[in-house]
Order: structure tokens, then sequence, then C-alpha cells
């Protein structure tokens, strides 16, 4: 194995430690043969393999609990019996943090690990992740999912913004640090969702899904600068079930700002009884979203587009982007109306590659990197993915998808996704770097604080930003649209 460094722990993908093959067995062999097996290879825990997919897992505990309470005769007991066969799967190629936050969050010891096709690759034990790192964000995730109280989750999340200064020094690429941000913040969530239920008996009724949106939802947040979210829950409701949604989402959201994120200043939250409906009544307001594009509607679509269920019942998820992928097929001037609402974000490049700033106000001097690139590529990629059938992930993800549709070409797939990848570390630096001057996180960057590669590194960013723009005009035919 190579020298892994304490820095690139977190960050190295599951393969480049699991590297013996995993102990098998059919699930239709017996339990004393199955223990046989355990004994010789001296494991304690064993795969079932059918067609070379796992199928089902047993371990020493599971054999513990049967032998205690079982009346049947063992001896005629086959795998298949007693396996579990709810896996909890990783694929090699994932990231460490991934299997930290799946043992942490699941309570478990191993994980299977599986390949791109679904095949048994081999199988992750705690031990091996101890064994080449004792210090690692494990303990992080642990305390999470120890955590008790709101208030010890307010003192957690004061860790992880330390966590991510420290992430961030590793050099670990854009990519998997956004994924770790998102891993620690739904695992924060939901262990505030579980407080809430467990110590302040406020829960979300069964039926019911708590939503986060925009760059939350698309799994590509920086800090928590504030909320965004929402609740679906099912037509047949009865008024008390709703009562109890009301609760929760009050509670939810008082919640979330006791321990350190923010409340929307355009009141996009569950709390807000406009962002809190049945499935039908959302279906009603997305077609009002989509056939009737206002400023107002155009901006709660672009959030509520990027939903994703956190907790609660996730089939609701895919109803409601199914109905917003059949009703925006639908509407043919849909997309062109939202591609020229996007376009107007241009980024702030002048003559000759000139950074512009705003020239008065509280960021006199600096240029916002939200306003000025990021919600032209994550909007305008989102619009491309939807009209293509693509909801949900990450703008990386989605513009990889659209290149393999041909879409976007290769070129295009690098010039917009360099763009993308060097904004978000941006923004993320100077927010973190906010932080620690006590200061609120904010877009906004200032040109003359850059070095001069940071500056040409933007420029070229910036003109990025411009591909896509010119890519939306020249696909919607916008030039050829009245305004």
């Amino acid at each position: 194995m190579p020298v892994i460094s304490e820095d690139s722990f977190f960050f190295i993908t599951v393969d480049s430690i699991c590297h013996r093959p995993a102990i098998t067995c059919s699930p239709d062999i017996g339990l004393v043969e199955m223990t046989r097996i355990l004994k010789t290879f001296n494991i304690s825990g064993i795969v079932a393999v059918e067609n070379q997919k796992p199928v089902g897992i047993v371990s020493l505990r599971d054999l513990r609990n049967l032998i205690a309470d079982t009346v049947e005769d063992i001896f005629k007991l086959t795998v298949r019996d007693v396996m579990k066969t709810e896996l909890i799967t990783i694929r090699n190629s994932d990231y460490l943090f991934k299997a930290i936050f799946l043992m942490a969050k699941n309570n478990i010891h191993r994980l299977v690990v599986i390949d791109e096709l679904g095949l048994l690759f081999g199988v992750m034990t705690d031990t091996d992740l101890l064994r080449i790192q004792t210090r690692s964000p494990l303990y992080l995730v642990q305390e999470i999912e120890a955590a008790t109280t709101l208030e010890q989750l307010h003192l957690i999340g004061k860790k992880m913004i330390d966590m991510l200064h420290y992430a961030v020094k590793t050099n670990a690429d854009t990519q998997s640090l956004i994924q770790l941000i998102a891993n620690f913040n739904d695992t924060f969530t939901q262990r505030l969702i579980f407080i809430l239920d467990c110590v302040h008996d406020v829960r979300l009724p069964e039926g019911a899904a708590f939503l986060v949106l925009g760059s939350e939802g698309r799994e590509e947040q920086t800090l928590r600068t504030d909320q965004d979210n929402a609740i679906v829950y099912r037509d047949d409701f009865t008024p008390d079930k709703v009562a109890e949604v009301r609760r929760f989402a009050e509670r939810i959201v008082s919640a979330l700002e006791s321990v350190g994120v923010p409340l929307c200043p355009g009141n996009m939250m569950a709390s807000n009884p406009d962002w809190c409906h049945s499935l039908a009544e959302w279906k009603l307001l997305t077609d009002h979203w989509i056939n009737s594009p206002g400023p107002d509607e155009t901006v709660n679509f672009g959030v509520f587009q990027d939903l994703r269920v956190l907790h609660g019942d996730k089939s609701l998820e895919k109803e409601l982007r199914d109905h917003i992928e059949e009703c925006t097929r639908k509407n043919s001037i849909f997309f062109p109306n939202m591609a020229r609402n996007i376009v107007r974000f241009k980024p702030p490049l002048g003559m000759f590659g000139r950074l512009l700033v705003e020239k008065k106000g509280a960021h006199r001097g600096k240029l916002d990197l939200k306003k000025g690139g990021l919600f032209a590529l994550t909007r305008g990629i989102g619009l491309l993915a939807l009209e293509s059938g693509i909801m949900g992930g990450t703008t990386w993800t989605k513009m990889v998808r659209l290149n393999k549709l041909q879409i976007l070409s290769d070129q295009e797939l690098d010039t917009i996704g360099e763009a993308f990848t060097f904004l978000v570390m941006m923004r993320l630096k100077k927010q973190l770097l906010a932080v620690s001057a006590n200061k609120e996180p904010i877009n906004h960057v200032d040109p003359l604080v850059l070095t001069y590669r940071e500056r040409d590194d933007l420029r070229s960013a910036l003109q990025g930003v411009n591909t896509l723009i010119h890519f939306l005009r020249s696909h919607y035919q916008l030039d050829m649209i009245a305004r």
C-alpha cells in the first residue's frame, strides 16, 4: 500500500485501501459450513454472492443473536435464511469520507464495496480505516451522530468550519471538497431532525417530506449562508396531520437558525406557508411558475427546480420531478424564456479582459462571484439538463451527462467545467477567510487583493461563463426572439 499522508487521507478513493479479495459464500450453503469458512479465514463476517453480485451479509453478531433467540434447529438453516439483504454498499470509486459517513451513520463496522456494474469488489472494515489513519474526520461525524441537544450541534457546527479550513489546506480537488461539505450538512441536519423527534416530540408525519433546495439540493454548497427548504405532503392528509406538518416546519426552521444556519432573506423556507404544500398544490404552483414566468415566478422555479428530499417520503421527490419535466416539455417557450433571464447575468468583464467592479454601495470596488458567474453557470446548465430530462445531481454531473448526450462538446465541457470549479473554490476560500475574521461569509471578492495568477484565472473563469452564455443564446435562438 502506498504511504497515505494525514492530509490526503480524507480524499482518497475506496479502492486505494480496499485491496483484499472478499471472502464470500453461496446463500444456499448451511450455517455450519459458513462458520467453518469464518474460522478458516479468521474473519468476522461474510458476504453471500449470486452471479458475482452481493445479495446478503452475515456477521458474528448475527450468529450470536440467532443462537440466543432461535428455537429452531440451527443445523437446518442456510445462509439465505439469516442473512441481511438490505446491504449498505459503497462504490470502489467513492471517496473515503463517504465510507466514514456511512459507517458512523448506520453504526456498522464493514461496508460491501461494489464496482460500477454492481459487482462485488471487496469489503471495507473500520479496522482498515484505523490502520492507516488514527486522526480522521470520522470523529467529527461520530460527534454529530452522538449529539443529543441542539446546543451540542451548535458547537459541532463551529468545528465543521475548522474542518473545512483544514480540508482546503490539503489541496483536495474542488469536487471532493464540495461533496464533503454536502455530506456534513446532510448528516448535521438529519441529526437535528432526530433530536427534534426524540427530545422535543416534534416530527414530520409519514407521507410528508422535508425538501432542501438550491445549492443544498444540488449538493454543492460552499458555506451554509442561509436556509432554502420546503415541505411537501400527501394529498389525503387530515387537518390534524397538516397541523403536525406546520408544527414541524416552524420548529425545524427555528432550530436550524439556533444552531447557526441563518434564515433565508427571501423567506424561501418551510415555515412560510408559501413553501409548505400538498403534492397537488405544489403541482399547481409549479404549473403557474412554468406557464406564467414573471420575475418572482422565475426566481422561485430556479430555486425549487433543484429539490431533494433530505428527510421523509422519498417517492414524493420523483413525483415532483416527473411533473416538472412533463410540464416544461409541454410549454415550448418555457426554456427560451428562462434562458433569456439567465443571459442577463453577464460576467463582470470589460474591454481587454478588464475586471469590472461595483462602483458604489457596500461592495464598492468588489465583484460578485455568484451574480457575475455562478448564477449563470448553475442555472444555465440546470436548464439544459432539464430540457434533456436530467434532474438531480451537481452541476458537474449534469455537465458530464450533457457532454455524453453530445449537447456540450468536449471543449465546451472543459471550458465551462473549469470556470465553474474555479469560481466555486474561490468563493469557498473567501467565505472561510471572512468567517475567520468574524465576518459574514459573502460572495464578493476584491480583485486588488488577489495575486496576479488569481486575477488571470478569474478572467479565464469569467470568459468560461461567457462561453455558456453564448451557447445559450445560440441554442435557444434568443437573438431571434422578440423582447
